[in-house]
């Protein structure tokens, strides 16, 4: 029998069976709308102010400064797209600052804003994928409303210095969010400590359902409404409460704060260990900085190699991977994270990431480095680019 092993975490996680099984009572019989008055909803209302409580305990926020989404996403809409708004109706303010490589969440909200207007600036962040503080700080202005730049990247796992951005944007006094989806339940969050205004996150990366999400949003901060109708979270997000899914996020929260230390210790190992033993593979390279990273995220690449080939054949021996975001897996254009650190296209495309979770072991890093070597050698002897990169590496050692 074929060995699995799932190296996509990034991309998703499993939902876990103790998280499941407090959410199924909301899915069977607690099925009673939260938002009406009669008796048989008290224990839903009741199931979603808890989660509230979990998610809030578990960043350090107060509960009502928790409002639940549908997901990443539309967290990322309404932060964005509801502060500049209300910025620019108030204050007059039309600019923002993000980075080249957000996650498109992030990206293609700041293009939708620009065709209403708005100037955005977005910051490099160069070959280590980090974002250098003293640079942020030059980019503001006296119009910039808002400073958007995610706590850790969702392909190259650099966590960014966002103590360092939150002071400064508390300096200046702009209002700051955070891309937090790939950060919450793998490193420890204080958003009080870190001046984070509003802040982003998915209940299915750290083993909790799809299609549910929170919003933080700090108290005094006012973003507009993204979604209008019924007066459900105070108001602010309209839609009846996706009770069960909400239910899911807050377990899943605590049961995955509660275990951050001992998760991160024991990936880091299985992580520099797997991408030690890659990089004896020649013209392998590992992308972003190895010390400011995610503890399970191994983004590299193998020069001569087309990354959806090598994912093909990783399939084939039982392993699941991604050359990228999995929301522009079908994109046959190269990681526009890797391209903002400075990779060519040609080198970009040979992309590998690899995302651990708490369920991988160190035989199973093993077990993938053991078809990798191969994998790669098959698929450079049938590139013409790697037959040219080893025609000018002869020509270079002539001369």
């Amino acid at each position: 029998m074929q060995r699995f092993v799932y190296a996509d975490n990034s991309a998703t996680t499993s939902l876990a069976p103790d998280v499941l099984e407090k959410m199924m009572p909301y899915l069977t019989k607690e099925y009673g709308n939260p938002s009406s008055l009669y008796s048989f909803a008290a224990k839903p209302k009741m199931a979603v102010e808890h989660a509230r409580e979990q998610v809030a305990k578990a960043i350090n926020a107060r509960t009502n400064e928790i409002f639940f989404t549908a997901g990443g996403s539309e967290s990322d809409n309404w932060a964005i797209k509801g502060v500049a708004r209300a910025m620019k109706a108030k204050k007059g303010k039309n600019h923002i600052i993000s980075t080249k490589f957000e996650h498109h969440a992030v990206l293609h909200t700041l293009d939708a804003l620009k065709k209403e207007g708005f100037e955005v600036t977005l910051l490099e962040v160069h070959e280590n994928g980090l974002v250098r503080p003293e640079e942020l700080e030059a980019a503001i202005r006296e119009d910039t409303a808002l400073v958007s730049v995610m706590y850790a990247n969702n392909e190259i796992g650099t966590i960014q210095p966002i103590r360092e951005i939150g002071e400064i944007c508390k300096k200046h006094g702009v209002i700051f969010h955070t891309d937090a989806v790939q950060a919450v339940g793998n490193v420890h969050i204080d958003v009080e400590a870190d001046h984070i205004d509003l802040l982003s996150m998915s209940g299915h990366k750290f083993h909790g359902p799809k299609g549910v999400g929170a919003l933080y949003c700090r108290l005094g901060v006012l973003p507009q409404n993204l979604i209008d109708g019924g007066a459900q979270e105070r108001g602010r997000r309209a839609g009846t409460e996706n009770v069960p899914g909400i239910v899911g996020i807050g377990a899943a929260i605590e049961r995955a704060v509660a275990t951050i230390d001992e998760r991160a210790e024991r990936l880091s190992k299985i992580r520099d260990h797997f991408m030690d033993e890659a990089l004896k593979i020649e013209r392998s390279r590992v992308n972003g900085d190895r010390v400011h990273r995610l503890p399970a995220n191994v983004n590299m690449c193998f020069e001569g190699v087309e990354g959806e080939s090598l994912l093909l054949l990783l399939d084939a021996n039982g392993i699941s991977a991604s050359s990228g975001s999995a929301c522009t897996s079908g994109s046959l254009d190269p990681s526009h994270v890797l391209l903002s650190i400075g990779l060519k296209h040609e080198v970009a495309h040979g992309s590998l990431r690899l995302s651990f979770g708490e369920e991988t072991t160190m035989e199973d890093a093993d077990y993938i480095l053991s078809v990798l070597p191969g994998i790669i050698n098959r698929l450079r002897e049938m590139s013409p680019l790697w037959d040219r990169i080893k025609r000018e590496e002869a020509e270079g050692k002539k001369a």
